[in-house]
């Protein structure tokens, strides 16, 4: 299993945001110096969010990923308000992140997306933001009437073999992540599921790896210390 300690990037500082609301912050510094201490720790693969991206489309934090990028040699998936081709070209191809998390667009702008996976094929990850068992859009303000398995299979068809899954009702919160969902995704689709949203313990790495899950996003449980890291990375190296 991969894991990836997370970035999320508002107004050029990292933060921890609580349910994902922007109201409810807690900064953690520079994220470039972020992305480093987590490589140096052993984070084999990074995951960043572009929030001002995600809430209002700004490009404010435009120069700040390209040095967060640019200052590891680790991969980086990115997501984050990423709704236009010009977009993610411009992240894969000029800013050189790995894969980029298209969330929102997956259920609002299927014809682009078609383009994408057709250009990009793997290196477009689906961002799957459930609410109550249905996909939350828009930086998790609406609710659609699509399944999380509906969303992942017609990204499948696209050519698409990842996705990020997020229990909106847990992120942040340090309550556990939601095995149980995560699994009956990855059952129900076949495809590379990162389990994202309450990871606030070893136990729920365990859990995960049971499971067979291909990947799990580490947000508050590292900056909080409730899950060590090092120990996270051995612990899953191990099997």
């Amino acid at each position: 299993m991969i894991l990836f300690p997370a970035v999320d990037i508002l107004d050029n500082r990292a933060v921890r945001l609580l349910y994902g609301e922007r109201d409810k912050v807690t900064d953690y510094g520079d994220p470039a110096e972020l992305a480093l201490k987590w490589q140096d720790l052993g984070a084999e693969y990074l995951h960043v969010v572009d929030l001002n991206g995600a809430f209002d489309d700004s490009a404010v934090n435009r120069e700040t990923l390209k040095r967060l990028v640019r200052g590891i040699k680790i991969p980086v998936q990115l997501g984050g308000g990423i709704k236009t081709l010009d977009k993610i070209k411009y992240y894969l191809e000029d800013v050189g992140v790995t894969r980029v998390i298209v969330g929102t667009a997956c259920v609002t702008a299927p014809d682009m997306v078609d383009k994408a996976c057709a250009l990009f094929g793997n290196r477009i990850v689906a961002g799957i933001d459930c609410k109550d068992g249905f996909v939350a859009i828009k930086g998790w303000v609406e609710k659609s009437a699509l399944t999380a398995e509906k969303v992942a299979l017609d990204m499948k068809e696209r050519g698409s073999d990842t996705v990020v899954y997020t229990d909106i009702g847990r992120d942040g919160a340090l309550t556990g992540v939601n095995v149980a969902a995560t699994a009956k995704l990855a059952e129900q689709t076949g495809m590379n599921i990162v389990a994202s949203g309450g990871m606030s313990s070893l136990d729920d790495i365990v859990g995960l790896m049971r499971k067979d899950i291909y990947g799990a996003i580490l947000g508050r449980a590292i900056y909080n210390g409730n899950i060590d890291l090092q120990k996270a990375l051995a612990l899953v190296k191990r099997g």
